[in-house]
């Protein structure tokens, strides 16, 4: 036999958290040379109960239970602990699950408007100091203009659309569709001039009404808006997909 043959361990072991006061798993990886104090004080930086308040369960891969991991002088690899294991944090400190992820539980700090207004160290102060954003007047009466003018380049093309009308509607990354103008106009939704169309397939998002507003009467996924200047209005007969073959 061969009396040189070793059995390597790797020092190492990737293992699954879990706690009382959480719902969720994470995948840490730990020194098996480490003592359980040690590793109590590492998980109390990821599962946030207090190392003196823990109690450790193992389980295996499958998640049966094996033992507790109690001798805090024992190292952790001292246990059978292997990867894809799962150690189960008992929090014995009162803690109630979900107490450290509702947020709705946080006190949250409030400052009045004009307050953080005449603070200089707020980001809206570095903004205003910068000219980034909103504070950029020049590059916002750009935008002002830009947007101006393209309203005004929807609202003469919409002029040109009919109800009615047949029409080719073709929006970037989308594929071509055909039908029929059922609308043009203004919407409550959003702002601008808009053209509801009924398409000869079922490719569009409604059946006409949207967020309980009528515009149009369609089937159920026929009918759609979009903006005037994807709208060419023409010649575009309903193709014939064969329903009626045999």
């Amino acid at each position: 036999m061969d009396s040189g043959m070793r059995v390597i361990t790797n020092p190492t072991v990737s293992v699954r958290l879990s706690s009382t006061i959480s719902s969720f798993e994470v995948n840490k990886r730990y020194n098996r040379g480490i003592t359980i104090a040690d590793f109590k004080g590492k998980l109390e930086m990821v599962m946030g109960t207090p190392a003196s308040c823990m109690e450790l369960q193992l389980f295996s891969p499958t998640d049966k239970f094996i033992q507790k991991l109690d001798d805090n002088e024992a190292l952790l690899g001292s246990y059978p602990v292997d990867d894809d294991c799962k150690i189960h944090v008992i929090d014995r400190s009162g803690a109630q699950i979900g107490e450290f992820s509702d947020l709705s539980k946080v006190e949250k700090f409030e400052i009045p408007d004009e307050v953080y207004e005449k603070r200089t160290d707020s980001v809206r102060s570095f903004m205003k100091k910068q000219r980034v954003g909103r504070f950029n007047e020049e590059e916002t009466a750009k935008k002002e203009v830009e947007l101006a003018a393209r309203e005004a380049e929807e609202e003469s093309a919409a002029a040109e659309i009919a109800v009615g009308n047949r029409c080719q509607v073709k929006v970037v990354g989308l594929p071509t569709k055909i039908g029929t103008v059922m609308y043009v106009g203004t919407v409550d939704f959003k702002p601008g001039h808009w053209v509801g169309v009924k398409y000869d397939e079922p490719l569009g998002k409604h059946d006409g009404s949207v967020k309980d507003k009528r515009y149009f009467e369609c089937e159920n996924k026929y009918g759609a808006f979009v903006k005037p200047l994807s709208v060419t209005v023409g010649d575009f007969p309903e193709e014939d997909y064969g329903l009626d073959e045999m």
